[in-house]
């Protein structure tokens, strides 16, 4: 080990969460490395910076690669690379457009996992966080392939946990709710639009863009990565912020019907 303090290493940290996360993490002690599709200027950033495309194999081994040759570890993996749809039904997303998410928000998070894992198992030590959304827990209409993307990474997350503790691995995901950054505003529009869903298209992007002006902070989130990637006994979930645990708490205490007719009532369906 060539320096005392823990080595992390932050999917898509230029903006929003993951320099949230990444400047927060360097506050904790970490020696923070971020990535970004294009090569970030030096000394733009309070951490190192290193080129990374999520959807690409080689792309992926040549960044974990560059990080062990410097540090000769790495204790933290924080996969928060990722985009989102527009609000759309389900039909209006081609199948292209649907593998491009999934690519990303899914695969990019095992092809990260899977460059990891050997390192961490040799040192007998890691941690490895996802950024999910709510929306991984209790889905919302009109934004069905996001939500399909963030289930797989629940359900990913939960089962390598299992299988990494008795290396001295432990996983985690976070679920963050409406979060004002630019990502929503970097939406994909979908790419296959139909005639029938354009008025409720409108609609939704209203809900989204007033609920949006009440939005939790990238910091919110930060700090809720901070706290498991420290914890001596991580959990598998973590909410961050007030409306992602309230959500939780209905999904599992309310009666699905119940919590149904109020997802339907809060979008006007």
């Amino acid at each position: 080990m060539k320096h005392h303090n823990p080595v992390a290493l932050v999917t898509g940290a230029s903006s929003g969460i993951g320099l949230a996360v990444a400047e927060r993490l360097a506050q904790a002690g970490y020696r923070v490395y971020g990535t970004s599709r294009r090569q970030a200027e030096e000394g733009r950033f309070r951490f190192s910076m290193l080129a990374l495309d999520v959807t690409r194999d080689a792309s992926v081994d040549v960044a974990v690669s560059e990080l062990i040759a410097r540090e000769g570890r790495i204790d933290l993996l924080v996969n928060n690379a990722g985009f989102g749809l527009e609000p759309a039904a389900a039909e209006e997303s081609s199948m292209a457009q649907a593998q491009a998410l999934f690519d990303t928000n899914f695969m990019g998070v095992v092809r990260m996992t899977r460059a990891v894992l050997p390192h961490m198992r040799a040192q007998k030590k890691g941690r490895i966080i996802n950024i999910s959304s709510i929306l991984g827990v209790v889905p919302m209409p009109y934004v069905a392939l996001y939500a399909a993307s963030k289930h797989a990474v629940e359900g990913y997350t939960e089962a390598l946990d299992h299988e990494m503790r008795t290396a001295g691995i432990r996983a985690s995901v976070i679920e963050p709710a409406y979060t004002r950054t630019q990502f929503e505003t970097n939406n994909v529009p979908p790419d296959a639009p139909l005639e029938i869903y354009q008025a409720r298209r409108r609609t939704l992007k209203l809900v989204v863009s007033e609920a949006m002006k009440t939005a939790d902070k990238p910091d919110v989130v930060a700090r809720v990565v901070v706290n498991a990637a420290q914890a001596n006994q991580p959990r598998i979930r973590y909410t961050a912020g007030k409306t992602a645990a309230k959500l939780a708490f209905m999904r599992r205490f309310m009666p699905s019907s119940l919590l149904d007719s109020g997802i339907r009532k809060s979008l006007g369906l």
